[in-house]
C-alpha cells in the first residue's frame, strides 16, 4: 500500500521567504520527527537521512538517501528518497498571489517496503506536516 498525502498551508510572508527554508534540504529534514540525525552533501542536492521508525520489524536506524530531483527557484522542489524499507517523495510548491503572503502546496508519497511502514505513516504523516509547518512558522517569524 502507498500513502499519499496533499496539505496546503497559508502565509502571510512572501514567497521568497519561504523558499529559503522549503529549499534547504537540512531545514526539511530537521522538522520530520522520525529523521534522527541527518548529513547534507556538499552539492546541497544530497542528503542521508538518519530514520529511527518505532515498527518491530524495524530493529536499527534506517538510512534514507535522499536528492532533490527539481529545482525550480522559486517555487518548486522535488525530492525522492531511498532505503532498504520504503521509498519516499516530497513535493512543495510555492503560490504568490502578491507580495505579501503565499500558499505552499505539500504533496509527498511513501511507499513501504516492509510490512508496517505504510501503516506508520498513514497515522503518522500528518503530524510530520504539522511539524514542518510549524518548524517554518518559526523559523518565519524568528527572520522577520
Amino acid at each position: 500500500m502507498t500513502v499519499r498525502v496533499k496539505r496546503t498551508f497559508e502565509f502571510d510572508a512572501p514567497g521568497e521567504r519561504v523558499w529559503e527554508f522549503i529549499s534547504d534540504p537540512a531545514k526539511r529534514a530537521g522538522a520530520i520527527s522520525v529523521v534522527d540525525r541527518f548529513d547534507i552533501a556538499d552539492d546541497g542536492r544530497h542528503a542521508t537521512w538518519y530514520l529511527e521508525l518505532p515498527i518491530p520489524l524495524v530493529r536499527s536506524t534506517v538510512t534514507v538517501e535522499t536528492e532533490d530531483v527539481d529545482v525550480d527557484p522559486p517555487t518548486h522542489v522535488r525530492f525522492v528518497g531511498r532505503s532498504r524499507v520504503m521509498h519516499v517523495s516530497g513535493e512543495h510548491t510555492i503560490e504568490s498571489d502578491d507580495d505579501s503572503s503565499c500558499r505552499l502546496v505539500n504533496e509527498f508519497v511513501v511507499d513501504g517496503r516492509l510490512p508496517g511502514v505504510e501503516r506508520f505513516f498513514e497515522r503518522n504523516l500528518d503530524r510530520e506536516l504539522r511539524n514542518l509547518e510549524a518548524a517554518l512558522r518559526q523559523d518565519l517569524e524568528a527572520t522577520a
